[in-house]
């Protein structure tokens, strides 16, 4: 698991360090004093955590996670306060925990290995199940290229070849809600991660082309500039 700390007092954030380090499957992808300097990194790097205080100048952690919540980031966050105000807001943004500052290190570790299992135990949930006629697909996620939908019927260009359904693409997104699947165009959901260029096709609109495939989707500049700011 992959996790960024942030605390703008630095014996705090001492402390965060020297207790998820001792995790075991647990990657300290960056430690910051400074909520923008975090919100900059989640933009490089990919995540899993964020373990962050809440009021910090400029950029709060609160604020961070109100960022990873409203763009839908797959980044669970827990929160490590002395401020019981914000636990409310923090229910809001579904955040994974809210611990008061000063807290026994164990109380940290507790919940960094209860989102280890849970994250464990929705492992299936790596899969889609495409219902077709006769028979249901079981496709493993992180194989999907892209989707796309074209007339009455929708096709998943996997890895191993295309795969046709009649789900339309509303339905399939919501069954792909990871932080690797943008919803690039009405006709066209893609996996950022099998993406190799961007061509431009026409004023607000370019071509993806992908690895893998010789398969190609649209996608708005609206859209690339979001994976811009928020992904590469």
């Amino acid at each position: 698991m992959k996790v960024g700390l942030v605390d703008d007092r630095p014996i705090d954030l001492d402390k965060l360090q020297a207790i998820v380090s001792g995790i075991e499957k647990v990657e300290i992808v960056f430690s910051t004093t400074s909520a923008e300097e975090a919100y900059e990194q989640i933009k490089k790097e990919a995540i899993d955590l964020l373990i962050a205080d809440i009021e910090m100048p400029n950029l709060s952690g609160y604020e961070l996670a109100d960022i990873i919540h409203s763009h839908a980031l797959n980044i669970a966050v827990i929160f490590v306060t002395g401020n019981s105000g914000y636990a409310v807001h923090a229910f809001e943004l579904n955040v994974h925990d809210y611990i008061m500052k000063p807290y026994p290190k164990e109380r940290l570790i507790k919940s960094v290995e209860r989102l280890i299992e849970k994250t464990k135990s929705s492992e299936i949930a790596g899969r889609l199940y495409l219902k077709q006629k006769n028979d249901i697909h079981i496709i493993q996620k992180k194989d999907i290229i892209f989707i796309e939908r074209s007339g009455r019927s929708t096709t998943i260009h996997t890895k191993s070849g295309p795969i046709k359904t009649y789900q339309t693409l509303n339905e399939l997104e919501g069954e792909l809600r990871e932080r690797d699947f943008i919803r690039s165009h009405r006709s066209f959901i893609i996996n950022i991660h099998y993406v190799k260029n961007f061509s431009l096709y026409a004023k607000n609109s370019y071509v993806v082309s992908f690895e893998a495939t010789d398969g190609q989707a649209m996608i708005t500049k609206e859209k690339v500039d979001f994976l811009q700011q928020y992904y590469f």
